[in-house]
């Protein structure tokens, strides 16, 4: 792979801790949820000192993927409640789905919305919760999940199993398919919605320099982005091939281990063809793990689950 350009920041607005997904709206302005449960509206994030910060709703749990619906409302994953839709303007928020089959839902992870009212969204883990996330990474588990809850439903249904730390969702443009990153795996995976193959997962990218998180398309016509949370890790992938119970003792260790990420990001672009169109990166970035991008007035605004606030950042070139 090409080594990448470089990715260049402006500056870091503070909102709290861990803006861990950010979406950006019509109007340029961008929202993301943060540890405590708020859900925050970003605006004129492009003047450092102007910048706004409003608090718009409180989940009552940890908000992670946000999607954004045509009628202004915002779909949530949250780690702790499940699927839920809250509301722009009155800051309401319900519950859409907090189990699947009977069993609670637990660390959802990403969102994305179809025009025929059909949602899609990951849960990265059944066996650990975001607090452990990184048991998951090192166990190697492979029990992420992509479900779907019907229009109007009320009982989300499995659509693709054993995915290897399920994350960010994106879907084509002309949705026929979706892409699903799979943090543990660094790759992402094609699944059809019609057509020859619907159903079934298969590759979309794969052997990415990085951990690959969450994934956001803000155009039909645009690329995906893909937010790369880690550099790939020589000595884990090592560990993957080992007997289940050694990945285990080391998850457990892990879980207690201090944690601290490596200062190497780095962002990705396909197309629908799964064809690379951008790759930045920073090898000694004071802004680390982003979990997150998004396009917003001219900038890429980056997310982080570590940070405690955004980065704004120099958009590509145009190529």
């Amino acid at each position: 792979m090409d080594r990448p350009t470089a990715l260049v920041p402006r500056h870091y607005v503070a909102v709290g801790p861990g803006p861990e997904d950010v979406v950006a709206d019509p109007r340029g302005r961008v929202l993301t949820g943060v540890a405590d449960g708020r859900i925050l509206r970003l605006e004129g994030l492009g003047d450092r000192v102007a910048a706004r910060v409003e608090v718009i709703a409180e989940t009552g749990g940890r908000p992670l993927g946000l999607e954004l619906l045509p009628d202004g409302d915002l779909l949530v994953c949250d780690a702790a409640r499940g699927l839920l839709r809250v509301g722009t303007g009155d800051g309401t928020v319900r519950v859409l789905a907090d189990s699947v089959a009977g069993e609670p839902l637990r660390f959802c992870s990403n969102v994305v919305s179809l025009s025929d009212g059909s949602v899609y969204f990951t849960v990265s883990s059944r066996r650990y919760p975001l607090e452990q996330w990184i048991g998951d990474i090192v166990e190697h588990t492979g029990t992420g999940r992509l479900l779907r809850l019907a229009p109007g439903g009320d009982s989300p249904e499995v659509v693709l199993d054993g995915l290897q730390f399920a994350n960010g969702v994106a879907v084509g443009a002309d949705e026929s398919f979706l892409v699903v990153a799979e943090t543990g795996a660094r790759r992402l995976l094609r699944f059809r919605l019609t057509g020859p193959g619907a159903g079934r997962g298969e590759p979309f990218a794969e052997d990415l320099p990085g951990m690959p998180d969450n994934l956001w398309r803000g155009a039909p016509d645009g690329p995906i982005w893909v937010a790369l949370a880690g550099p790939r890790v020589p000595a884990l992938e090592l560990l993957h091939r080992r007997a289940p119970g050694v990945r285990a003792a080391a998850a457990r260790a892990a879980v207690h281990a201090p944690f601290r990420p490596v200062g190497t990001i780095a962002l990705q672009a396909y197309d629908d063809q799964g064809r690379l169109v951008h790759h930045l990166g920073r090898r000694h970035s004071g802004y680390r793990m982003p979990t997150s991008v998004c396009e917003a007035g001219g900038h890429l605004i980056l997310g982080s689950l570590w940070e405690r606030g955004v980065a704004v950042c120099e958009p590509p070139a145009p190529k």
